[in-house]
């Protein structure tokens, strides 16, 4: 598990990728600070690191990462840690597109192709 301050390679998550879950990648986003935890087997794990760390439970969120894939299916909106009926978020998912965007914004620019 790890923290990405600044940017992370594809390249590098691929291997984490590889040495876990095969074709993708757990993580787990911080809306507010632009912070992004990544590869662990579960997004509770990342959640936890997040948290310890400084961050507010409103705002992360998990997600799954498929290295090999682009546009769309490069991200998985898709993690029990979303699941917040007292945000408005009663699925897996993430059903505010406004923060699914933010989501995929600080994605694209933590992950470098």
């Amino acid at each position: 598990m790890k923290i990405i301050t600044g940017t992370i390679t594809i390249a590098e998550i691929k291997t984490m990728a590889a040495g876990l879950f095969g074709e993708m990648v757990k993580a787990v986003v911080d809306v507010e600070r632009g912070k992004m935890a990544v590869d662990a087997e579960l997004h509770s794990d990342l959640e936890e690191l997040l948290l310890d760390g400084g961050s507010k439970q409103k705002n992360i969120w998990g997600i799954n990462i498929y290295p090999e894939q682009a546009g769309d299916d490069f991200i998985e909106f898709d993690s029990m840690i979303n699941l917040r009926p007292s945000q408005g978020n009663k699925s897996l998912g993430v059903v505010d597109k406004a923060l699914r965007s933010k989501i995929i914004r600080i994605v694209t620019k933590k992950v470098k192709k």
